[in-house]
């Protein structure tokens, strides 16, 4: 399996949140204002005011996984969000841990043939 094919859900919150927040702040976020799951295998993305920090939180078989990424000259390039929660595909996923801005790029389309000659 090549890692393009792994599905990967990742909502990246729309308001920017307290970084004191850890696990269950976090969990607590998630059911209430988002009115989702915390244990249901997404990858919930959030981040600070200043947009130089990003918290990830997702469930892991058995228990929540909490990773931390801090900038150290840079911001993160986060899209205006019209909704709760932006839905993001693994390549505009990694765009965004990558600090390019996702709004602006496109990866190529998913091609499927029945026939190959």
């Amino acid at each position: 399996m090549l890692a393009n094919d792994i599905k990967l859900s990742a909502l990246l919150c729309r308001d920017p949140i307290d970084m004191r927040k850890s696990i269950d702040g976090l969990s607590i976020e998630i059911a209430s204002n988002l009115a989702s799951d915390p244990a249901n295998g997404t990858v919930y993305v959030f981040y600070n005011k200043s947009k130089n920090k990003i918290k990830l939180l997702y469930w892991d078989r058995n228990g929540f996984c909490l990773l931390y990424k801090r900038l150290e000259k840079q911001k993160f390039i986060i899209p205006k969000i019209m909704e709760n929660v932006l839905h993001l595909e693994a390549e505009q996923f990694r765009w965004l841990l990558d600090g390019l801005d996702i709004s602006k790029l496109q990866g190529f389309k998913k091609l499927k043939y029945t026939q190959y000659f």
